[in-house]
């Protein structure tokens, strides 16, 4: 097989929770515990850092990479989903698995794969795991993919824990309670193994406290310990000026990563760093975090976080694809308008879409769209539902089609939105590449 070819034995041989819902979800350790035995147990080689959270971990978890990288070790990482290109999941120093190593791994795996059935996120999870062994990585950021507890990547036993918030997603399957869901993430905390939890919040803290007694292992809630007091859009990032212990530092974090919901990010990832050099025994080089920082999304390929595609008009594109994000983008669309706003939107249907309407701003001009995947709501559906909630705008079968015409209808003064999905996100990137 050729790598295209590889590809689409991956997408259309092995369950995708991406593409096909719940149909796809497979809970339970059983099986990535054979694929791990398969390989060699590869993530033993290596030190860990493991990431769990509703919103953020994404980002978190780039910043964490680009810090350890900056401290000069080799880092592997792996998050989902990808934008434009399967491989964006596995990275080394920022480098995505070539094509050929994707093929070659596919190709020895085949057999065992028919045996034990994987999903296709335990086969990528496993890709990982091995790929950073033999990239000789000295750490790897583990971004989990959907809950903690029976996540796929719940094999490895890190050096450290971070949880990043916990929100309404996945309900179906975490629980339709924020305590049911922050019990399933807690399940990444590990014995005496130091945790950093991102936010306190009523319910959760208490199930997180619980966890880490159980577990023999330091807690720190981030969000207790420093904030951030203002940003300054600065270039594509932003200055983030941080108050700890009662003062404000006297020197601000620069990010290359837009959106405001970056404030909480960027202190879960200065608590996780302090964590990590006083707790999780992983040495950093002081004086290269901040820079590491100032150029995280660009060393290690971050994209669709508040990301500027153009400014006349001002057109931006962000993953926020549930309630809880998509509030801060929302917030975030009002202070940056420049007189009218035109949102490209697309849901896919197993999320709580009454609930992200409600959020969307009355005033804006919509251009309904789906993406090309099986879980997107159909853009016709979403344009009555919508209507329903008092928005107006008209329908288009492909993202492209609906990025056209809010194109061709917006001045340079207006503001151009694209999101509601991260499907929606991927196809606008591929559309301005």
């Amino acid at each position: 097989m050729n790598y295209s070819e590889t590809v689409h034995y991956l997408f259309s041989s092995l369950p995708v929770f991406q593409h096909s819902g719940g149909t796809a979800y497979k809970p339970g350790l059983h099986t990535m515990r054979e694929l791990d035995d398969f390989y060699g147990q590869p993530h033993r080689k290596y030190a860990t850092i493991h990431i769990a959270g509703t919103n953020g971990k994404g980002s978190v978890a780039h910043m964490l990479a680009a810090i350890l990288q900056g401290s000069g070790y080799t880092t592997g990482l792996f998050t989902s989903p990808h934008l434009t290109d399967f491989r964006e999941r596995i990275r080394v120093n920022g480098e995505m698995i070539t094509e050929r190593e994707t093929v070659d791994f596919v190709e020895r795996s085949r057999a065992m794969w028919e045996k034990v059935q994987p999903s296709f996120f335990e086969a990528t999870a496993a890709m990982a795991f091995d790929h950073f062994a033999r990239r000789g990585a000295d750490v790897a950021v583990i971004e989990t993919g959907m809950g903690g507890r029976l996540d796929a990547t719940n094999i490895i036993t890190p050096a450290l824990s971070v949880i990043t918030n916990i929100s309404m997603d996945h309900t179906q399957f975490l629980g339709n309670h924020p305590i049911a869901i922050a019990t399933e993430k807690a399940g990444i905390i590990k014995p005496g193994v130091p945790v950093v939890i991102g936010e306190s919040q009523p319910g959760a803290e208490t199930v997180f406290e619980n966890a880490a007694r159980s577990m023999d292992c330091h807690i720190v809630f981030a969000d207790r310990h420093a904030s951030v007091s203002r940003i300054i859009p600065c270039g594509k990032g932003q200055k983030c000026y941080i108050r700890q212990n009662g003062r404000e530092l006297p020197v601000p974090v620069t990010i290359d990563m837009g959106g405001d919901y970056q404030r909480r990010n960027i202190i879960t990832t200065l608590i996780a760093v302090q964590a990590m050099r006083f707790h999780a025994s992983i040495p950093l080089k002081g004086d290269r975090i901040l820079p590491s920082l100032e150029h995280a999304a660009q060393t290690t390929g971050l994209r669709g976080r508040w990301q500027v595609l153009c400014d006349r008009p001002l057109t931006v594109c962000d993953a926020a694809h549930n309630s809880a994000g998509l509030a801060w983008a929302v917030e975030q669309i009002g202070r940056c308008a420049r007189r009218r706003v035109h949102i490209v939107i697309g849901f896919v249907r197993d999320k709580d879409i009454a609930g992200m309407l409600a959020l969307l701003p009355g005033t804006a001009s919509y251009y309904f769209t789906r993406a090309a995947i099986p879980r997107a709501m159909d853009e016709r559906e979403l344009q009555q539902r919508a209507q329903e909630a008092g928005l107006r705008g008209e329908c288009y079968p492909q993202v492209a089609q609906a990025m056209e015409a809010a194109r061709s209808k917006a001045e340079d003064e207006d503001m151009i939105f694209i999101g509601g999905s991260i499907f929606v996100i991927a196809e606008a990137l591929n559309n301005e590449a």
